[in-house]
């Protein structure tokens, strides 16, 4: 006998309905050159095709062939689609989705999102289920190019936590800390650069963790809220998620190394808990540091 819930009330979905939510990090260095270029001639439709073919220098080749292996890889083992059937069209912001068949993904669900992003040798793929994740990954070594026209981005509480670390090292990490998340937040909303970044902020443990969020006007007082992840894979590299939240996502991010030839076993987090929701300028939600 189905029993359905009462008049104005949400279902929760059962333990079997959730996802976790899943992170890819994979090195240039996973793919050898031949196998990425052979990969490349197989899997990429005709717009990636001629996209790889622009690049006037070999190591930013490598870098956009990689990534997209990687994509449609991940969007095999995810949805069920061959490597070289799945189709991915771009919204006008440029936001890339996974065009879905009419009778729905092979395996399992309707929906999909995704999000890369890739940063100097290092690429980063989050995959949901259910509503929208971003990602974004930096190398701390990066030095100092470009930090300063970075921070002049930010929100003015954020510019006064800058000006409390001594400058160098520690600064230029909290900048990438924020400049991580902010990217992350709007890739998963689709809005990219098109997002003022000075119009939401974030307030950041010392370490690892954000203690709360104020999102944008238009998030202002929306009950639902955002999760948010820091990574840093391995060392010097930094990585941020940003998950929507609604209830139907497990609480829980796997975490992958290298390139999916397989389904090996991930390394699994606790997510922290969902912050910016329910009109609040903020919330509690510390990231736990250990591994299950």
């Amino acid at each position: 006998m189905t029993t359905s819930a009462p008049a104005g009330e949400l279902t929760r979905p059962r333990a079997s309905e959730l996802r976790p939510v899943k992170l890819w990090f994979c090195s240039n260095n996973d793919l050898a050159p031949g196998i990425a270029a052979t990969l490349a001639t197989q899997w990429f439709d005709e717009h990636e095709q001629e996209i790889a073919g622009r690049f006037l220098f070999e190591r930013d080749r490598r870098q956009y062939v990689v990534a997209h292996a990687l994509v449609r890889r991940v969007l095999a083992l995810e949805a069920g689609i061959p490597e070289a059937e799945a189709v991915i069209w771009r919204s006008s912001r440029g936001r890339p989705f996974l065009q879905k068949p009419a009778g729905g993904l092979p395996r399992g669900g309707a929906e999909l999102d995704f999000n890369l992003s890739h940063s100097h040798s290092h690429n980063l793929l989050g995959v949901v289920r259910r509503h929208r994740v971003g990602v974004d990954v930096e190398r701390l070594d990066r030095a100092e190019r470009g930090l300063e026209a970075i921070v002049e981005t930010f929100a003015p509480e954020e510019r006064d936590w800058l000006a409390e670390a001594a400058p160098g090292r520690a600064r230029d990490r909290r900048v990438l800390r924020l400049w991580t998340l902010k990217e992350a937040y709007s890739k998963a909303r689709g809005l990219g650069l098109g997002l003022p970044f000075d119009t939401f902020s974030f307030t950041l443990a010392e370490d690892r963790g954000v203690l709360g969020f104020r999102p944008p006007a238009d998030q202002a007082h929306t009950a639902r809220g955002w999760r948010f992840m820091e990574l840093e894979p391995v060392v010097d590299v930094l990585a941020a998620v940003a998950v929507q939240a609604g209830g139907s996502e497990a609480p829980v991010l796997q975490l992958h190394h290298g390139f999916p030839w397989g389904r090996g076993s991930p390394r699994l987090l606790a997510l922290p808990e969902p912050v910016g929701g329910g009109g609040a300028a903020g919330g509690s939600s510390v990231a736990p540091p250990g591994y299950e």
